[in-house]
């Protein structure tokens, strides 16, 4: 065998192996969902039973699904939409108008991702309780923007080098305003990093469990909550949240799918330049 046939054969191996790994706790927990509740927990796990749907007919029971997967829409697509919003024109001024201390700006943005979310709990669950935004879209909205704006600023700001200056230079040559000069030249140019960041914003904001659980407790609450709900005093019933898991994560699955060749494309553009 060619030396460079055998080296792209292990690194295939390689690749469906590590996919392999990564995809396993999601297969596993969609197995699980079809297990009775005793199979579900015996010991040896068993890969081999009889499937029932009961746990999915006692969850559509317990929960109005169709309520919680409305919250995660209405509250994923509002904040990408105003982080968005707010992080294109802070990603164009940062990109094209750079000061001294840009870099500096943009590191610490991006630290304030690593802080404990934890650590502001107390202050920001007094404030939303003071102003009545407690249990409330909108205010996990405003959350959820604040959380995403470091990444998306980022990911623009990185797009946004990415265009020639030649181009937005011969649009104000022309006459074009900056409004003129993003709206018309940068954001068609950057369509593709615009399109990968808004859907990378909508998976996080559906994945975010904490400030869910913390500032919901049924109005607004997502599926973060829903899944959450079905934890109880008495001890876990894995087929049961097993299936709640499935069906709450089964709509971003089936986006990022639809989305995958989009997604990749922005988050390499600029790469192969």
């Amino acid at each position: 065998m060619h030396p460079k046939t055998r080296e792209r054969l292990i690194m295939t191996l390689v690749g469906w192996i590590a996919a392999g790994l990564i995809f396993f706790p999601i297969f596993w927990m969609v197995l699980t969902s079809f297990k009775p509740e005793v199979e579900a927990i015996a010991t040896p796990p068993k890969l081999f039973f009889t499937p029932t749907l009961e746990n999915y007919i006692t969850v559509r029971e317990r929960a109005d699904y169709v309520h919680f997967a409305l919250n995660s829409v209405i509250i994923s697509v509002g904040a990408t939409f105003l982080a968005t919003v707010i992080a294109v024109p802070a990603a164009y001024a940062m990109a094209f108008f750079p000061g001294r201390k840009t870099k500096d700006l943009l590191l610490w943005m991006l630290s304030t991702k690593m802080m404990p979310a934890v650590g502001v709990l107390i202050p920001i669950y007094l404030l939303f309780r003071d102003i009545g935004a407690i249990d409330t879209r909108w205010g996990l909205i405003v959350v959820y923007t604040l959380m995403n704006l470091p990444i998306v600023v980022w990911m623009l700001y990185t797009f946004f080098k990415e265009v020639p200056k030649d181009i937005l230079e011969a649009g104000r040559m022309d006459g074009a305003k900056p409004k003129q000069e993003v709206w018309m030249l940068l954001m068609p140019l950057s369509l593709p990093g615009i399109a990968s960041t808004a859907l990378l914003s909508i998976i996080l904001c559906w994945n975010e469990a904490f400030w869910s659980l913390n500032l919901t407790t049924s109005a607004a609450a997502p599926l973060t909550t829903f899944i959450a709900s079905f934890s109880a005093p008495e001890g876990l019933f894995w087929a049961k949240l097993s299936a709640a898991s499935t069906i709450a994560i089964a709509p971003i699955l089936v986006f990022g799918w639809m989305s995958q060749r989009q997604l990749v494309r922005g988050l390499t553009f600029g790469a192969v330049k």
